[in-house]
């Protein structure tokens, strides 16, 4: 049959950035439209995709969506939830960045939707095929490291002056801030390694001039397994922590730095380019044992590839959607624990 036809509403990072280039490594699928209210942007996704309908708003896009099976909702996030709603109706398969919704009551309403619509709707979840974190979820799944006791993850950045976009100047209304960017990803791997939480605890600071919303972000999860998890976002971290450390009762691990895959995407490489992709080097990899033995442990290839193509497998093949809309769902309701926990000071209890 012929590929799936994908329209991305957005074309900024997200969309041009993350989506874009692995719905084109996917030869199943290919960009067939582009929603944008950029000229530049327009441009931009013509050159990189050659005979994209290019469309000014949804509206367009939606009075006439023909040719296309899958919609990608790479909008900023107080419209995911409207526009997930939208192309649901419109008949499409649905790709909704994340976080998924502003609120989880949005989010399930969006479920609900899809459900009765008969319609794939999946969440993109993409730091699930980070290469250190593909290495964490083997070594607990294995059992290396004994029964988890403390899992400790971090996304640290050090940008002591604001670039001064929505994320930063929006409100929570917009589900601006670090907490629903960088914490709805360090929540969902959370989650998805040790299952749901019983208490949330949060701090939330915003420690830079102009800066309306946080950034710099500390959140705490019991899991009901009784795994504590401990989840740092900052964008002003001067010193970097490990990106993740893992303590069990036989072993330990710690692994540092970032999964190359952004960066190579930011490049303008993509997957299946004649290079290696998500690899590090050697010297990169995290170490594994328990003091004073410890040793290096390869990092696993990341895969980002990996959601469009099993999205394509659901859409051709009936396989389970690459993540879970529940999941993500479950991931809002930590996030809304974690903003009433800062604002009170208190455990909260879910």
């Amino acid at each position: 049959m012929s590929s799936l036809g994908v329209a991305i509403i957005g074309y900024g990072l997200a969309g041009a950035v993350f989506h874009a280039p692995l719905i084109s490594a996917e030869p199943r699928m290919r960009v067939a439209a582009v929603v944008t209210g950029s000229a530049e942007r327009a441009e931009q996704a013509r050159r990189d995709h050659a005979g994209v309908r290019v469309l000014p708003d949804a509206d367009a896009l939606f009075a006439d969506p023909s040719g296309i099976d899958v919609v990608v909702v790479a909008a900023p996030n107080r419209t995911h939830a409207a526009l997930a709603g939208r192309a649901l109706s419109a008949g499409t398969a649905v790709v909704v960045d994340k976080p998924f919704a502003v609120t989880s009551a949005e989010a399930a309403e969006v479920i609900r939707s899809a459900g009765e619509a008969g319609r794939i709707l999946t969440v993109f979840q993409n730091r699930r095929w980070d290469g250190d974190f593909r290495t964490v979820r083997q070594l607990v799944e294995d059992g290396r490291l004994g029964q988890v006791r403390r899992f400790e993850s971090r996304f640290e950045r050090w940008r002591p002056v604001p670039k001064s976009g929505w994320r930063e100047t929006g409100t929570a209304a917009d589900a601006a801030g670090i907490l629903y960017d960088l914490g709805s990803h360090l929540v969902d791997q959370a989650l998805t390694l040790f299952g749901p939480a019983g208490t949330v605890y949060c701090e939330l600071d915003s420690r830079r001039p102009g800066v309306s919303t946080d950034d710099d972000m500390f959140l705490a999860l019991t899991h009901t397994t009784g795994v504590r998890s401990h989840l740092w976002a900052s964008a002003v971290a001067p010193l970097l922590g490990p990106r993740f450390r893992v303590l069990g009762e036989k072993a330990g691990y710690e692994v540092r730095g970032m999964d190359p895959q952004e960066d190579a995407l930011r490049a303008g490489r993509r997957p299946g380019d004649g290079t290696p992709w998500g690899t590090v080097d050697p010297e990169r990899y995290g170490t594994l044992g328990a003091e004073p033995d410890r040793t290096a442990f390869p990092t696993l290839p990341g895969d980002y590839l990996a959601f469009y193509r099993a999205l394509a497998d659901a859409i051709l093949d009936g396989s389970p959607v690459p993540v879970d809309p529940g999941d993500a769902l479950a991931g809002l309701r930590i996030l809304e624990a974690a903003r009433e926990s800062a604002e009170s000071g208190a455990v909260v209890r879910l």
